[in-house]
């Protein structure tokens, strides 16, 4: 069986130019893709900028995706935004995972297990839908402590895990240093995802491990794409192995 995965920071639906509030642009390029799995990052809920649309619901909805997840990362004066998970396949547990580290923005992880049909059995998928911080010293904390989470760590190597989501690794240097070693293998080469209208950075990032291919790895460059968010979308396509 094949499914997609996008991950994709959508800057709330505000365009990384032009600063306007279009969420209709971030639909457009999720539907272009036509994702069967949707990790959003920087999504608001309750926010002024933003219309005050529950943006996760709004997305879900517009995109016909009926199971989803939401954590509430930062609070604003009104409202917050976080991360968000859709999905076409049920979400049979979410966890919210702290990643905030003292004195840094909050930061956190939404890890969701969900159930997928392949060869006539259920099986189970683990999708980790982070952002993580913007020093270095910080993102390798972050990604060490996601690491270790009992949701995670106590998992059968078999199991079929993405940890994916908005790096902000400029120098793509926690794969190999933190990742590789533990078995996951990053989705296609480097993906320069940021900033859209000239993508320099690889920031947006997928890495695997168990029954689990990555078989084409892209990110999305048509003209919506490039409006809709400081980001652009990572596409990824993923097929389930034979354990």
């Amino acid at each position: 069986m094949n499914f997609r995965l996008v991950t994709y920071n959508i800057h709330k639906g505000i365009g990384g130019v032009d600063r306007r509030y279009q969420p209709e642009r971030i639909v457009e390029v999720l539907q272009h893709y036509k994702p069967d799995i949707a990790l959003l990052q920087e999504v608001d809920d309750g926010v002024k900028r933003s219309s005050h649309h529950c943006q996760v619901d709004l997305f879900a909805e517009a995109l016909e995706m009926p199971h989803r997840g939401y954590q509430r990362n930062v609070r604003v004066r009104q409202g917050h935004y976080g991360n968000a998970t859709l999905s076409r396949f049920p979400i049979a547990e979410t966890v919210e995972i702290d990643l905030s580290m003292r004195l840094k923005k909050k930061r956190g992880a939404l890890l969701t297990v969900m159930r997928v049909e392949h060869e006539h059995h259920l099986r189970s998928l683990v999708i980790a839908n982070a952002h993580l911080g913007l020093a270095g010293f910080e993102r390798k904390w972050q990604l060490r402590q996601l690491l270790a989470h009992d949701e995670i760590a106590h998992r059968h190597a078999a199991t079929p895990l993405v940890l994916a989501g908005d790096f902000n690794d400029i120098y793509a240097t926690l794969g190999p240093k933190v990742l590789g070693p533990l078995g996951y293998a990053p989705a296609g080469r480097t993906v320069r995802t940021f900033p859209a209208r000239l993508p320099l950075r690889p920031l947006d990032r997928v890495f695997y491990r168990g029954a689990l291919a990555s078989t084409h790895a892209f990110a999305g460059h048509f003209q919506t794409a490039r409006d809709a968010s400081d980001h652009l979308p990572l596409v990824v396509d993923f097929q389930f192995l034979d354990e």
